[in-house]
């Protein structure tokens, strides 16, 4: 969907994060097909340097295709880099001995002869099987498979896959993230292999949908210990889901321009009868983009536009006259930004502000947040009304016409032990299809504070405390 080159330069910048984000003895892993793995891995010799590549890997798996004018594709790429030359960590793997090679898989020692020479021989001493190559064939996944997710992922990875890279480049207790998450393979490789781990990705379905995996994991993870003590698995069961930066908001660039005009009571211009958004208290106001922070180059199209014949006119009467009040409103900004603007408007007087959303107006209501009432009746806990707002705006629907509020609740998680950190959810009703949410559930005897979690269809949640 993007262009060489903007693809290229949104990878660059991601990869030059990750490689700040690594510890010192810390491995990166990027998978591409044949279209991009060339270029990346150009640009990762530029960010982590040449001599930190430790090897290109071929990821082989068997699958027909109809192709008459060339061989046919049947691999991918992983390119592996470390943070350091020096210090990292890498646990060998093997594969077992070829049953078509003797020679393979033997264990060799090395020994001085009678003739003082140094030679290498065979033992019959038990072998851990032949290191492992750089051409792993590994199968896609069946589409039946239990790790296949609900939503189907065309580009989602084998388990097994992310099994190897995670046991070969960390320890049981190091942090493992993948910064383009999708169904959660990652995540949930880390989990069943007592690693601790970070998930991150844009698209908000891609988030429920790993979530929902994980917690079914934990779910496993703790129905196999019959002490009901992950801990002595040495697996983390437990993690916690963040809306990062107003994610909401910055979605939808055309209805968070709308929010905003509201929010800070802006007189709006009719669209495309200027290049001003609007006016408040008698300055120009110009809305950056809403889905990045704002940079100098997002000025140009305002600088290129202004009504310089006008400042010119102001400027000639009077030169101490302010030609223009402006005020840029933004989700962030390059802290160079009102400087730029100012050398570029260098010879008029003018009156600049940044309004920064996300450090000065943190106050500002982006969103209108769900509403739920939920009460604790005799040993039940009971959901009486559950109001996503957001989706209801957009389905039009009004609180007295929402027939059963669960027919727009996709699930409802339940910790009865709530330690005021971590949400632990020991319920978790995530109905099949055609099936709704139970909102009722029976309370342990011995629950202390109840934190629970409603999540609607646009996968939106609302969490709350019930004492």
């Amino acid at each position: 969907i993007w262009m060489h080159d903007e693809y290229l330069q949104f990878m660059f910048e991601r990869l030059l994060f990750m490689r700040e984000l690594l510890s010192d003895t810390g491995s990166i892993y990027v998978h591409c097909d044949w279209h991009k793995s060339h270029y990346l891995r150009c640009l990762m010799d530029e960010v982590f340097g040449i001599n930190n590549f430790r090897n290109e890997i071929i990821w082989y798996y068997r699958r027909w295709n109809i192709a008459s004018t060339s061989f046919a594709t049947n691999h991918d790429t992983l390119l592996f880099y470390t943070k350091g030359r020096a210090s990292y960590t890498y646990n060998q793997l093997y594969i077992p001995k070829s049953e078509k090679s003797s020679a393979q898989g033997k264990s060799w020692k090395s020994v001085i002869g009678e003739d003082g020479v140094r030679r290498s021989i065979q033992t019959d001493e038990p072998t851990k099987g032949v290191p492992m190559p750089d051409v792993w064939e590994i199968s896609m996944i069946n589409p039946v498979a239990r790790e296949r997710t609900e939503i189907a992922y065309p580009t989602q990875k084998p388990e097994k896959l992310l099994e190897r890279i995670i046991l070969a480049s960390s320890n049981p207790g190091d942090l493992v993230m993948d910064c383009f998450m999708g169904s959660g393979t990652t995540q949930a490789v880390a989990m069943k292999l007592g690693r601790r781990f970070i998930g991150a990705d844009i698209n908000l379905g891609a988030v429920h949908t790993a979530t929902k995996r994980l917690l079914n994991i934990a779910a496993d993870i703790k129905a196999e210990d019959k002490n009901e003590n992950a801990q002595s698995l040495n697996k983390y069961t437990g993690f916690e889901v963040y809306n990062v930066n107003n994610y909401e908001f910055f979605r939808n660039p055309a209805q968070a321009r709308s929010l905003l005009i509201d929010a800070l009571g802006i007189q709006e211009f009719p669209e495309g009868s200027s290049i001003w958004d609007g006016e408040l208290d008698g300055r120009m106001v110009k809305i950056m983009p809403v889905n990045r922070i704002a940079a100098k180059a997002d000025l140009k199209d305002l600088i290129d536009n202004l009504p310089y014949k006008k400042y010119e006119s102001i400027s000639a009467n009077d030169p101490s006259e302010i030609v223009e009040r402006i005020t840029i409103v933004c989700m962030g900004h390059e802290p160079d930004l009102k400087a730029h603007l100012q050398y570029e408007l260098i010879k008029y007087k003018v009156d600049i502000e940044i309004l920064d959303i996300l450090k000065d107006r943190k106050d500002l209501q982006l969103k209108r947040e769900s509403e739920a009432e939920v009460v604790r009746d005799g040993n039940k806990l009971v959901i009486k009304n559950f109001y996503p707002l957001n989706l209801m705006n957009k389905l039009s629907c009004e609180k007295e016409y929402l027939d059963d509020w669960r027919m727009l609740t996709d699930s409802v998680l339940i910790d009865w032990y709530y330690d005021g950190a971590v949400m632990q959810p020991i319920v978790t009703d995530i109905p099949g299809k055609n099936e709704l949410v139970k909102g009722v559930y029976d309370i342990p005897d011995d629950a202390g504070t109840i934190r629970i979690k409603i999540t609607d269809l646009l996968s939106e949640s609302l969490e709350l405390e019930v004492k």
